[in-house]
């Protein structure tokens, strides 16, 4: 045993010191890239489901979008976008479609390809293609949330109202993790609420939010002296988002928050 001791030390001793802090940090390197390689492998988005009137798009292992369209005199065939977060058998979706009857088929998808159940709809603000679906969830006896000023504008147009009312922020379980509702401010609307879901740092930004490009749209009941500032509280409260859902046109990163308050910066 004393033998081969020595020999250990006496093969050890002939390599210089600096050799073994290079293997170490070679060692080192090589686990940390291969951790990183790992966290940053990119998942597909790909198209689950398609049809006429509804299209849904997978972006993370548990996030979703959802395309509805809605016909308009002043942009055409509109589409129009929602978010669906999973946990576990799970979900809460952000925005309904914009019709009952898409809706049905969303909700009639979710529980027979995914075998999920829904916990909850959010719109984020009262126009039609947040809520426009929001009866075929009531049906179904599935819980809606919204902002205070949301229920209050559905009531004035005789429109499908939310069950569930909250001020400033919403907090809703889901599995082992949570997703949140905040109004930031106004500015497409003002009652407009953004979706966040930390588990893949996604936030669901509805019509808040532009896609890159896109114009300023329906400004009907918009506060735009007050949107970019908005945005930029949004942008200052997830400094570690990754994807970022706009309510019409491609997801994106936080260029989107970029673009939007650049846009509205001087109205």
């Amino acid at each position: 045993m004393n033998h081969t001791n020595s020999f250990v030390k006496t093969t050890t001793s002939k390599i210089p010191k600096y050799v073994f802090q290079l293997v170490l940090v070679f060692m080192f390197l090589m686990c940390y890239l291969n951790g990183s390689a790992q966290q940053k492998e990119v998942f597909n988005p790909k198209k689950v489901y398609k049809s006429k009137q509804l299209i849904i798009t997978q972006i993370t292992q548990n996030t979703f979008v959802h395309t509805s369209y809605k016909q308009t005199d002043e942009f055409g065939n509109v589409p129009c976008n929602g978010l669906i977060v999973r946990k576990g058998t799970e979900i809460i979706i952000f925005d309904t479609p914009t019709t009952d009857k898409t809706s049905a088929v969303l909700i009639k998808w979710i529980q027979e390809k995914l075998h999920c159940s829904i916990k909850a709809v959010i719109p984020t603000h009262f126009h039609d293609d947040c809520l426009g679906g929001l009866q075929a969830f009531d049906d179904n006896k599935i819980p809606s949330y919204a902002n205070s000023k949301t229920v209050e504008y559905a009531k004035e147009n005789k429109m499908a109202v939310p069950k569930n009312s909250f001020s400033d922020s919403l907090l809703l379980n889901l599995g082992n993790t949570f997703v949140t509702a905040t109004f930031f401010g106004e500015g497409h609307t003002r009652d407009n609420v953004v979706g966040y879901f930390p588990e893949d740092d996604v936030l669901f930004g509805g019509c808040l939010i532009k896609t890159l490009d896109a114009s300023k749209g329906y400004l009907g009941d918009a506060n735009v002296a007050a949107w970019s500032a908005t945005v930029e509280k949004v942008k200052k409260a997830y400094p570690p988002v990754k994807f970022v859902v706009p309510g019409h046109g491609p997801y994106g990163d936080q260029k989107l928050l970029d673009y939007t308050i650049q846009l509205f910066r001087n109205p």
